[in-house]
């Protein structure tokens, strides 16, 4: 059903019409009067239907009826109307909209309760682990008694304990959590010790967070390489010695890049220091790895500041989340930019990690056959998700009228004049007894505002990456009378402000009367310090205000310092305030300045969705590989009569396809099956150039399956294949993490073809595509180096060496160490099993 009315849902109209009769539909079945037990078998009754061919999209109206009943009676909590409605949409696979406070974790127990009927498995995806956990647990009663199983999945985890969580039919997990098992699974070397299952459909909570604004981010398994870290702080330190003409700052693209001067006075200082020699200069390429320390540690020192970007803690440093203030622990800048800080902080400087997998989030979602979301904000970014996910966007109206005051925003000449009004609204609204909610976009932000109230001897709490642990509690009490709460960004907080405090910390006598004061005095009060770059962000700062129809205030203090406006607001907004006569310690309250605000936020949204896309072409390259690669790990793991057909096919497809592309000669031809290659490997064979393509292949397969053959004589076939999968998995690994490593390499540089006019994209296919090649080539050169040359003694499960190879002994093997065959398992828990 839902397939033909899909495209509906890009006619707000229409889109009305089809929710509002399922809606109708959903509310006509009334299953009050059933028994507990005649309820819960509704359960098997749905999968009995869909067994006999019935689709999901018809049980719509009578699988969310069930589950609006089972939660009224063991959540207490009956499904609103527009919950029913943000349901539907969210099952159709959709981005749904709903305001802060309307209800979103209960809204996709529906849709999530009717895909899990199909067994294949529901991941709902949340921001972060205490979300998951939270959820799974409230929501999963109201399942169990459904008859369908729960799991949750958090850090430290064993594999067997994913494993069985992942077998469940519904699944709470954080987004980092679920692409990073994603990886680890395709560097597994059996489908045995793999822990997910294939994926089927998501849900996916703060999705605009997900899905726009770690978008790019790379998640990324790495390992550590030798490296001379001592660099990272020579390099720092003659940055510091650089004056402000001796580079230019970008602020618009961040970038940061030497001047003629500098570049002299860097060079110049490298050579006193033996970095580089007399005849050498940063150009040259031997010298671009010290050019790339140079450019990280520019980049560290002038554009990355402590307490914004970033927060000193336990002596490393921890990246800060933009957009939430949220610390990103385990998160490491790449490229060697983390090492450039860590050096400009003096702090011990960590080894640079080469890639061993990677993906995108934007890569991973669009791998789920089906997938949704919901959040609070996402219709100003409706284009961008339709644009790249293929997901429509459906606003779905509050259960309660809004009755906030949003006013337009307040600007002042000075950062200085407008932290002073800001300070002076908080005295007044806080004598009412009024919570305040001071929203800021930075930790060091936060601390100044801080500061400030410090000094007025005024009680506040603040809520920063620096006080994390106290996050739950510190939103909890925002609503009481008189609180003032400052935080760094609301996004992805996942918990609601009530006026009144929380009720499960109080008597319900006592909630009420603080609710009841705190409506007296206005509600809720949200201030602005600044406007975000993105209006998404700012939506959700004045949305934790009138929630279900509370009363509430929001307000914007902006300044002519402040970065947005002083970068992107040009001099349009200055010349509107000259004519509206702003002076000296005046503030001007407009619509039109409103207006030209959120016109430079639209300014810097289409900027960075710019970058999106074009890194996304970049990524989507990289990602067809890496589906090419995790495709023939997953065959080598499960294709049956793997020993020797599968590496026959490829060395032989290799060889005649390089046969082919080198347009060789007869002579050629024969000089190249004699070749040094084939020599090593006793594959030598001296062919009659006469023969044709198709009698050289069958005399090449019969000799390579000869001598492979009799490498692995009298061993068992489970044996041969397992031995085998391993020799073709750990030399695939190791060639595609190089491979990764490489590529990003490329794409770092790749743009430098636009000088000679070239496509830098179609450039970067052709060049990656070469690539690509060269290492699968290299591949089944590997393979059949090692298949030809090792010898299995199955009585004492020994690998060891034909004469002319350099393949590891496993003789006289701690068994405590790795494996030396690179499975990734301990000695004694692979070849020295029976030992």
């Amino acid at each position: 059903m839902w397939r033909v009315l899909k495209p509906f849902f890009n006619k707000n109209r229409k889109i009305d019409i089809l929710l509002d009769d399922l809606v109708a539909k959903t509310c006509s079945y009334d299953f009050s009067s059933l028994s507990d037990s005649e309820l819960q078998g509704k359960t098997f009754n749905f999968k009995n239907r869909i067994t006999n061919g019935e689709s999901l999209d018809s049980l719509i109206p009578e699988s969310f009826a069930v589950v609006r009943e089972a939660s009224s009676r063991i959540l207490n909590m009956r499904h609103f109307d527009v919950q029913v409605r943000g349901a539907i949409a969210l099952h159709m696979g959709n981005i749904v909209e709903m305001k802060t406070g309307e209800g979103k974790s209960l809204t996709a127990t529906m849709p999530a309760y009717l895909n899990s009927l199909t067994s294949k498995g529901v991941h709902y995806i949340t921001v972060n682990p205490y979300l998951a956990n939270r959820d799974a647990n409230i929501m999963g009663k109201m399942f169990s008694f459904l008859g369908i199983s729960t799991g949750c999945i958090i850090e430290g985890m064993s594999d067997e304990q994913r494993k069985l969580e992942y077998a469940k039919d519904i699944i709470y997990i954080s987004n980092n959590e679920i692409v990073f098992d994603y990886l680890r699974d395709n560097t597994k070397h059996s489908l045995d010790s793999m822990v997910q299952r294939k994926l089927n459909y998501a849900i996916v909570d703060e999705a605009d967070s997900i899905f726009i604004d770690e978008a790019r981010t790379p998640l990324i398994i790495s390992a550590s390489t030798k490296q001379d870290v001592s660099l990272y702080k020579k390099i720092n330190n003659i940055v510091l010695t650089l004056g402000d003409s001796d580079y230019e700052i970008d602020e618009k693209s961040k970038g940061v890049f030497l001047s003629d001067l500098g570049m002299e006075k860097v060079e110049s200082t490298l050579r006193k220091y033996s970095l580089i020699s007399n005849n050498q200069n940063l150009y040259d390429v031997e010298c671009m790895y010290i050019t790339h320390y140079v450019e990280q540690a520019l980049r560290a020192n002038k554009l990355f500041f402590i307490n914004k970007d970033y927060i000193v803690k336990d002596g490393k440093i921890i990246i800060i989340d933009e957009f939430t203030g949220r610390m990103m622990d385990g998160r490491r800048y790449s490229e060697g930019l983390h090492q450039a800080l860590e050096a400009k902080e003096n702090l011990k400087i960590q080894t640079e990690n080469i890639i061993v997998a990677s993906t995108t989030f934007q890569n991973f979602f669009r791998m789920y056959p089906k997938v949704s979301g919901m959040t609070g904000t996402a219709c100003t970014e409706a284009q961008e998700l339709k644009d790249i996910y293929g997901l429509d966007t459906v606003q779905i109206p509050t259960h309660k009228k809004v009755i906030r005051v949003d006013d337009d925003d307040i600007i002042y000449g000075t950062d200085k004049e407008k932290y002073n009004a800001i300070t002076s609204m908080i005295e007044e609204y806080h004598k009412k007894g009024q919570p305040i909610l001071v929203g800021t976009s930075s930790i060091e932000k936060s601390e100044r505002m801080s500061s400030i109230l410090k000094k007025k001897n005024m009680k506040h709490f603040v809520l920063n990456a620096k006080f994390h642990e106290e996050e739950a509690e510190i939103i909890a009490n925002a609503g009481l009378p008189y609180a003032i709460t400052i935080a760094t960004n609301m996004a992805g907080r996942g918990t609601d402000i009530k006026i009144g405090g929380d009720p499960d910390k109080m008597s319900h006598v006592q909630f009420e009367k603080n609710k009841k004061f705190v409506a007296e005095a206005g509600g809720l009060c949200v201030i602005g310090t600044e406007r975000h770059e993105s209006r998404r962000i700012d939506d959700q700062l004045r949305g934790r205000a009138g929630r279900q129809g509370e009363p509430g205030k929001t307000v914007f203090f902006l300044s002519l310092e402040d970065d947005l406006l002083r970068i992107f607001g040009s001099d349009n907004i200055r010349n509107m305030l000259h004519k509206l006569g702003l002076k000296d310690g005046e503030s001007i309250l407009h619509p039109w300045i409103t207006k030209a605000v959120k016109k430079a936020q639209k300014k810097v949204e289409n900027y960075h969705y710019d970058i999106r896309k074009n890194v996304l072409k970049f990524d989507d390259v990289i990602n067809d590989q890496r589906k090419v690669i995790f495709a023939k790990r997953r065959e080598i793991m499960t294709r049956d009569g793997l020993s020797l057909n599968l590496i026959i096919d490829n060395v032989n497809s290799n060889i005649l396809s390089c046969l082919n592309l080198n347009d060789k000669s007869d002579d050629d031809l024969k000089e190249y099956i004699e070749s040094e290659f084939f020599r090593i490997y006793n594959l030598y064979l001296e062919l009659d150039s006469s023969l044709s393509e198709e009698e050289m292949k069958n005399i090449l397969d019969s000799r390579v399956k000869e001598v492979i053959e009799s490498r692995f004589d009298g061993v068992d076939d489970n044996d041969k294949q397992d031995i085998l999968r391993k020799i073709m998995l750990v030399n695939l690994d190791s060639l595609w993490s190089s491979h990764i490593n490489a590529l990003d390499v490329v794409k770092s540089s790749i743009g430098l073809k636009s000088i000679g006019q070239k496509n830098p994209l179609n450039e970067f296919k052709k060049e990656s595509l070469k690539m690509l090649e060269d290492m699968l080539r290299k591949w089944q050169e590997l393979v059949l180096s090692y298949a030809v040359r090792i010898n299995v003694e199955l009585r004492t499960k020994k690998v060891v060496q034909n004469q002319d190879s350099n393949v590891m002994s496993f003789d006289n093997y701690s068994r405590n160490a790795l494996c030396p065959c690179k499975s990734g398992k301990k000695y004694k828990h692979c070849h020295g099993m029976n030992k």
